[in-house]
């Protein structure tokens, strides 16, 4: 696990493209790509330099349940307005949170995946240490599911709505043995209310309780966090 501290999300999303653009140039094809407000920087970096996407597909963490993509809280919304209308890209995928059989739209996900294996793969972190939507207690070995989504996780997204009722219940996300396919993985962090889920993260034990702390047993992931986000590993 290789450790980039960082002086703020700036810096962050630019150290982000950075690897993006050494992945692509040699020779990464798939994308995992992130939501909400870590990203954000990352993405803009994207839209104003002049890399060449159109031979990439990009494969998404997640989406919630019960949003359509037009609603400006879904995440499908959110990339493309960070991203699909800014880069032509080859393909690009969304968990379909308004699936009629959610179940086979989950076993499709993980199709796709193993048709597109990611090579690049952006990960948050949530203060509970779960990784897209793998709340504490996800087994290592879960793929792509149907989330209940953690009552702090709720709490946490609530800023986005307009209130804490609003906030969808579940989720589709990839999971956890999803992730640790990606042949490498970057997980940015921002804040001290992160620093606790970083500290975990590194030091362990490893634990389903923290799901971050997989990170652990991947030979190629990077973090990218700020002084506050590190500031319990000093």
């Amino acid at each position: 696990m290789e450790i980039f501290k960082v002086k703020n999300q700036v810096e962050g999303g630019a150290l982000a493209f950075d690897l993006l653009k050494k992945a692509v140039d040699e020779g990464a094809k798939t994308l995992g790509l992130a939501t909400g407000s870590t990203p954000l920087e990352f993405y803009k970096q994207i839209r104003k330099s002049d890399i060449d996407l159109s031979e990439i597909t990009s494969i998404n963490l997640d989406e919630y349940v019960g949003l359509d993509s037009e609603n400006e809280q879904s995440y499908h919304y959110f990339m493309t307005e960070q991203l699909f209308n800014h880069k032509s890209l080859k393909a690009h995928y969304v968990p379909n949170g308004m699936a009629q059989d959610l179940q086979e739209a989950v076993k499709n996900y993980d199709r796709l995946i193993e048709k597109h294996p990611i090579d690049f793969q952006i990960l948050g972190i949530g203060r509970n240490g779960h990784i897209g939507f793998n709340e504490p207690g996800t087994a290592f070995s879960t793929k792509t599911h149907v989330v209940d989504l953690d009552a702090s996780t709720i709490e946490a997204n609530a800023r986005f709505f307009e209130d804490v009722s609003q906030v969808p219940r579940q989720a589709i996300s990839m999971g956890i043995a999803s992730i640790m396919s990606a042949k490498q993985i970057i997980l940015m962090a921002y804040g001290s209310e992160k620093a606790d889920a970083i500290y975990k993260t590194v030091h362990g034990p490893v634990t389903e309780e923290v799901p971050a702390t997989v990170l652990q047993n991947h030979d190629n992931v990077v973090l990218i966090i700020d002084e506050a986000a590190a500031s319990k590993l000093d």
